[in-house]
């Protein structure tokens, strides 16, 4: 038997291990299919989320609902010294998990984040909550942090919280194109329609 100790975000984690390490990170990324429908490789750290405006916190698959996660969240993960990261969101599930032909929904990415200091990076596209279409049931909301080998010059059209024009993106190409690797640590939430989607559907314009 093997105690690995993890400390993250001021949290002392203690893992029993036998044989192979048990990981609850990628359990749940391979388990809610993410792995395969999203990214190839699942991240083994667990990004730590909370919604301070609603009080919620992202564990593992959890459902939430839009209103709880209106507001960008705060989020913490084990860092390098001097490191810079990148952290992407996104839906696979859009419109509906049954028919995902706009895979993935962009809703959020910044890069080149010193440590966990995400207000410090550069943002690629405004946070949006949850909106996922009446009727189309739960919706899953992935976070992935990546460690960047170094500052990366980014050639994105940067998208505004108002701009709708953020579906077919594929995080796996952008990690790709940017030279990312794999992500290093990752979470996520479920969410389905509630009153708060058409409040957040009106903020769009063509033009933003």
């Amino acid at each position: 038997m093997v105690l690995r100790v993890t400390v993250m975000c001021g949290v002392l984690a203690l893992v029993t291990v036998r044989g192979q390490a048990a990981n609850p990170t990628v359990d749940a990324f391979t388990r809610n299919d993410i792995v395969s429908d999203l990214i190839d490789v699942a991240p083994e750290e667990t990004i730590k989320i909370t919604y301070p405006e609603s009080d919620a916190e992202v564990s593992l698959g959890n459902q939430l609902t839009p209103t709880q996660v209106r507001s960008p969240p705060k989020l913490c993960w084990s860092v390098e010294t001097n490191a810079l990261y990148t952290l992407l969101m996104a839906d696979p599930d859009a419109p509906s998990r049954s028919n995902p032909e706009m895979r993935s929904w962009k809703h959020w990415v910044v890069g080149n984040i010193p440590g966990i200091d995400v207000a410090a990076g550069e943002v690629l596209a405004d946070y949006v909550g949850s909106g996922p279409p009446q009727g189309t049931g739960l919706h899953r909301y992935v976070f992935l942090v990546y460690k960047q080998q170094d500052r990366v010059m980014f050639n994105e059209t940067v998208l505004s919280s108002r701009n709708p024009n953020r579906g077919k993106w594929n995080p796996a190409s952008f990690a790709k194109q940017y030279e990312l690797g794999d992500p290093v640590a990752g979470n996520f939430y479920q969410a389905q329609y509630d009153d708060y989607v058409p409040e957040l559907y009106a903020t769009f314009t063509d033009t933003a």
